[in-house]
């Protein structure tokens, strides 16, 4: 894949950015600006480098249409914040192509960056038909003069503005794009070892390729969150009213005797009747979850095993939170392994979406492990061994 640097002299030109700053927002408070922060390297370099900055992103599921809910001013004013120090001007414009765009386009200035609306207001983003999504790309394509593909998070989707503009403008792959790349290489091609993989999260079904896929290669699995209790259940433990997929009994049972010691599943689980942060919560032994009861999270014997096994690693990757971190009564197994990654002696990957929220919200700092990916979807789908559209672009002459 070319680089910015490949790219030339970008003095007065317009480089048109894809970026991933789909955040939480709650009645317009951005809830964890991670995603932001990890977009601010590329565009200080193109934006040091002289280049008119010209970024495109999306924000939740529009649905093809405007939406104030979806709207992308709060993330320019934080794009703003963020890059005032560098002294860089933010501006912002009211739609995604057509005369606010142009109009802020024809007015931005060298060394200045400029977010459009929504790209995701447009339907033709999303479409299925190669056709509308060119139309798109095509006026996307009009704002610039290259193109860097910076969204990590987006890289396995085949859109309008990470696939199809990719195809119509000089293009290059940005800073965060080519790191995420390297750290998923490291996991895929010849891994420190141990190589400990923990996955979690609500439904295995989710999983299965990655699982699938490293079975061979990791040196263990752990796994917990939700999708634990179809396993147990393979096993031919009750999970009472706990998170179930009975139509994956039998793939997960082959993965049980395919597998073996690798999968390491919880001893414990914390339990409660209902699905509430008050709810009272008691451990439970794995294969002893009363039939009222539903599992919440790991239990704190497992945690310490699961922390075990992670701390001992030379390579870690960790996909899922262990149980439901929002509610500090079932946090205690996702902050026991969320702790020992920061102590691993080796590579330590955070695989982006809820574990990303989760080590944030538990509070921990992003530089306490080694790699947290701004994409979870994109990076289960590497690691299942697909071929991402958006990186397979960046590859063409």
């Amino acid at each position: 894949m070319k680089t910015i640097e490949d790219l030339g002299d970008l003095a007065g030109q317009r480089v048109l950015v894809r970026s991933d700053l789909n955040v939480p927002i709650k009645d317009e408070v951005i809830g964890d600006d991670g995603r932001i922060r990890a977009s601010l390297p590329t565009l200080v370099k193109l934006a040091k480098a002289g280049a008119k900055v010209i970024v495109t992103a999306h924000l939740g599921r529009p649905k093809g249409e405007p939406n104030p809910k979806y709207t992308l001013a709060p993330v320019a004013k934080r794009l703003g914040e963020l890059l005032q120090p560098e002294g860089i001007t933010v501006r912002f414009a009211s739609d995604v192509t057509g005369d606010a765009a142009q109009t802020a386009v024809q007015d931005l200035d060298e060394g200045e960056v400029l977010l459009l609306e929504n790209v995701r207001y447009d339907p033709r983003e999303e479409s299925k038909d190669e056709a509308e999504r060119g139309a798109l790309a095509d006026e996307l394509a009009a704002l610039a003069d290259v193109f860097v593909s910076d969204g990590f998070g987006v890289v396995h989707r085949k859109q309008a503005s990470v696939y199809d503009v990719a195809r119509r403008l000089p293009h290059a792959a940005g800073g965060l794009v080519l790191a995420e790349v390297d750290v998923l290489k490291k996991l895929t091609e010849d891994p420190a070892r141990p190589y400990v993989v923990v996955l979690g999260g609500a439904k295995v079904s989710d999983k299965l390729a990655v699982i699938d896929n490293l079975i061979a290669k990791a040196d263990k699995l752990l796994i917990g969150g939700g999708m634990v209790f179809t396993f147990l259940k393979a096993q031919g433990h009750e999970v009472g009213k706990s998170l179930l997929e009975e139509d994956q009994l039998d793939i997960v049972r082959g993965y049980l005797k395919e597998a073996g010691d690798k999968i390491v599943l919880p001893t414990d689980i914390v339990v409660a009747p209902e699905f509430k942060a008050d709810s009272p919560a008691t451990v439970v032994a794995a294969d002893a979850i009363p039939a009222d009861q539903l599992g919440l999270d790991i239990g704190p014997e497992s945690a310490k095993v699961f922390a075990a096994e992670v701390a001992a690693a030379k390579t870690v990757f960790w996909n899922g939170p262990m149980g439901v971190f929002e509610m500090a009564a079932f946090a205690g197994g996702t902050k026991a392994v969320a702790q020992a990654l920061t102590e691993v002696d080796g590579l330590s990957v955070v695989g982006g979406g809820d574990s990303a929220a989760a080590v944030r919200q538990l509070g921990f700092a992003d530089d306490a492990f080694g790699h947290i990916s701004t994409g979870g979807g994109a990076s289960l789908e590497y690691l299942e061994g697909k071929e991402l559209p958006g990186l397979a672009v960046l590859e063409e002459d």
